[in-house]
């Protein structure tokens, strides 16, 4: 009876969390707000998310990158939701692709720094699957009053030309479709992918526009004239086809999506699919609603992967890491997960769920070399507050096994996949594949944390550090005064670690349902898939 109560508390607390990131994504999805859709319709332009729509196969998978792109960033400039661009991958006659479409309705479109970090980060998709992207763009260029931090840096702005570049050489497929303004070194992005399409009547591209060109030159010439679809169709040739309308520009590229030759694949396993165990709405239920209460990993997989095929990997050993080669909808994974459950080793010690220990460090690294060897991609699933410390732990080298771990994390070369289910702390965030170590796709449930360590035990911290610097100068701390400063940092330091704060920056993809893993596990792969994998050099490992 009291575990159908947990599970109920559990179902209920996930649901509304669930709730929230829904509501927060509606909020999103509506762009600039009803009165600047309306006038996007007006003008005889859909919205960056109905040419997405109409674009993409009917009723097929699909997974938006970044929908909480600079959520909450930007207030002094009133927003930019999404980042002002939607990215998603999905199927155009039946190939996966990426689609990057600017929203005209946020800001028209102009490029504010979190939009560069997202169109990159579209771009390194694309580059490291090998799947075509397509642009469809509608953009003012550059916020200008931001234009320090968008414009001359290595991840800013120009480097999606270059990444154009890049990928062009890679033989990757890039198709570029001008449905609204493309201005300034925006221009440069149509021409340099393979095709290009321009909309009659709405769009235009031109290095500057009329007010610039007279300011600059003196040369008194309309949009139209200067850099409108006759323009560049006619006479510059800077575009391959003229289109009359948004949805005949996106057919068109349908059609050409649909020509295009097929890609060797990896060679991942794939074999014909089986369920899971359990029902992936289990996974609300499983799940515990207080952050440090203990649960079963092993429930979490049976709800992902399919049934019957799941082989533990030294089940004895390292207990606090869960390693297991499975399927999921009929892919061969292998499983890298934080056991929550408080163990004991063959010693008879315990060891403390969601710590990496010497021993797990060790396991989970030969179990990265070994899928590596295999052909066989990694699933992480991060609820890890960090590495064991302490005397006993540092006599054990648990910095050198840690750094083992590091390292096959690293330098795999698998397609690797992450999942924040629960914390994502300190260097256990890395080991565990956070985002500077380059998976394909970085995920939260909305009960992640990502930080570098939790609130508590970092407002405890930082307060003793100015107690002590009170005390260093003579004055004598204030009891409440300190528990004033410490719920300040808590509050603070407990914001900075919410799905949202890491979302907003990029530093996972996306915030999923839970009840979704099994599904973006599977189409991650899909896309995986169509990259080579390169041969995996681990480099020197210290044993």
């Amino acid at each position: 009876m009291s575990q159908d109560l947990t599970y109920n508390q559990n179902e209920d607390f996930m649901g509304q969390l669930i709730a929230q990131v829904n509501y927060k994504l509606a909020a999103i999805n509506e762009g600039g707000g009803k009165s600047r859709i309306a006038k996007q319709h007006e003008a005889g332009k859909m919205t960056a998310r109905e040419r997405i729509a109409y674009l993409l196969d009917k009723d097929s998978q699909q997974f938006e990158m970044g929908a909480f792109a600079a959520y909450g960033m930007y207030a002094d400039e009133g927003g930019c939701p999404a980042a002002g661009v939607v990215c998603v991958l999905g199927y155009i006659q039946n190939r996966i692709c990426m689609v990057v479409a600017n929203d005209a309705t946020v800001k028209a479109g102009a490029w504010f720094p979190m939009a560069g970090k997202k169109n990159l980060r579209a771009q390194e998709i694309a580059m490291e699957n090998h799947i075509p992207i397509i642009y469809l763009v509608d953009s003012a260029g550059v916020y200008l009053p931001m234009q320090d931090e968008i414009f001359p840096d290595k991840e800013h702005f120009g480097r999606i030309f270059r990444n154009n570049a890049v990928m062009s050489s890679k033989g990757i497929v890039q198709i570029a479709a001008v449905m609204g303004s493309c201005v300034a070194g925006g221009a440069y992005l149509p021409i340099m992918s393979d095709e290009a399409l321009i909309v009659e009547g709405t769009a235009s591209i031109f290095l500057a526009g009329p007010y610039l060109v007279k300011a600059a030159i003196g040369e008194d010439v309309d949009q139209e004239t200067l850099g409108g679809a006759k323009t560049h169709c006619e006479i510059s040739g800077v575009t391959d086809y003229r289109m009359k309308d948004d949805k005949s520009c996106l057919d068109k590229i349908r059609e050409i999506m649909g020509k295009i030759g097929h890609q060797p694949k990896s060679g991942i396993d794939r074999i014909k699919a089986l369920p899971p165990i359990r029902d992936a709405k289990d996974l609300t239920g499983i799940f515990p609603s207080a952050v440090n209460k203990p649960y079963d990993v092993k429930d979490i997989v049976n709800c992902i992967v399919d049934r019957d095929s799941i082989v533990e990997y030294k089940e004895d050993y390292g207990k606090t890491i869960y390693c297991a080669y499975a399927r999921v909808d009929g892919w061969s994974v292998g499983i890298v997960a934080n056991q929550r459950l408080v163990t004991k080793n063959g010693k008879g010690e315990m060891q403390v769920g969601g710590v990496i220990y010497s021993d797990s460090a060790d396991k989970a690294c030969r179990f990265i070399l070994n899928c590596n060897q295999k052909k066989i991609p990694l699933v992480f699933l991060h609820d890890v507050t960090g590495f064991m410390v302490g005397k006993k732990s540092e006599h054990g080298g648990i910095i050198k096994d840690g750094a083992k771990m590091v390292n096959a994390v690293a330098n795999s070369t698998v397609p690797k996949f992450s999942i924040v289910i629960g914390n994502s702390y300190g260097a256990g965030n890395y080991a565990m594949c956070g985002k500077a170590y380059d998976p394909r796709l970085i995920v939260a449930w909305p009960t992640a944390k990502i930080a570098v360590m939790g609130g508590a035990q970092a407002a405890k911290v930082l307060t003793q550090i100015q107690v002590s610097a009170l005390k260093a100068k003579g004055h004598a701390p204030d009891p409440k005064a300190e528990l004033a400063l410490y719920d300040e940092i808590k509050n603070k330091y407990d914001e900075q670690t919410t799905p949202y704060y890491a979302a907003s920056r990029l530093w996972v993809d996306a915030i999923i349902d839970p009840r979704a893993t099994r599904q973006f596990i599977s189409m991650g792969i899909t896309m995986a898939d169509h990259a080579q994998i390169e041969k995996f050099n681990p480099g020197v490992i210290q044993t």
